[in-house]
This record gives structure tokens, sequence and C-alpha cells, in this order.
């Protein structure tokens, strides 16, 4: 099963993405900070962390770059509501996805499935 960390300080959005993930397969953790999702990151393995980008303490940028220094073959997707947030993520880590909000549920998991199903299809070749 996949493992996913998803770091988001709203609660009411952490525990709506935790469950449709986990509808659609996946193990999820959420934290509701960036500076909570490193030790995790230290003493457990993750296929993708998805992290909001503006967050107190830590912003997701900042984790994504701790994150991958951390744990080479994470992949990354951040989620946003701010445009121009998105655009300094795209410069900052441009193999990163940026889901802007507001976003349907299903559109999240859609994208979730099609970065992991790039994967699988590269790893055949």
């Amino acid at each position: 099963m996949l493992r996913i960390l998803l770091a988001e300080d709203d609660q009411v959005m952490r525990e709506y993405l935790t469950r449709a993930l986990q509808r659609s397969g996946y193990a999820v953790t959420a934290v509701d900070r960036g500076t909570a999702a490193i030790p995790l990151l230290e003493t457990e393995t993750f296929d993708l962390l998805l992290t909001d980008i503006v967050m107190p303490e830590m912003d997701g940028i900042e984790l994504a770059q701790r994150a991958g220094e951390l744990c080479k073959n994470l992949r990354v997707m951040f989620i946003t509501g701010f445009a121009a947030v998105t655009l300094k993520a795209g410069k900052t880590m441009p193999q990163a996805r940026v889901l802007s909000k507001p976003f349907h549920l299903r559109d999240l998991v859609a994208e979730v499935d099609r970065l992991f199903e790039m994967d699988n299809a590269t790893s055949f070749n």
C-alpha cells in the first residue's frame, strides 16, 4: 500500500483529504504543520508528501526541501489557495505537482493516482 504524509494546518481540510485518500486505498498519516512532519520523515518511509504551502512554523516549500534531503525518492505535491505561492513552488521545486484550491476531492485523488501511475509506467521501461 502506498503511503502518504499529509501536512495541512486546517483541521477540516486535513480530515477531508485523509478520508478521501484512504477510501482510494492509500495509507495516510496526517499532521497539522511542517515541523510535525520532520520526525516522521526521519523514522518512517513515505511515497508522497502532500503538503499545504502556507502553514505556521514551517511552510510547505521548506518542508518539501527538507523532506528531499531526508528521502531521495519521495514524491511531492503541493496544495495551495494562493496563486503567487504556486509560482514560487514551481520555481523552487519544478518536479513537484501543484494543486490549487479550491479543488474537488476526486481531482486530488485523480492527481495522486496519476502520479503513481506515471511512476509505475516508467519503472517498467
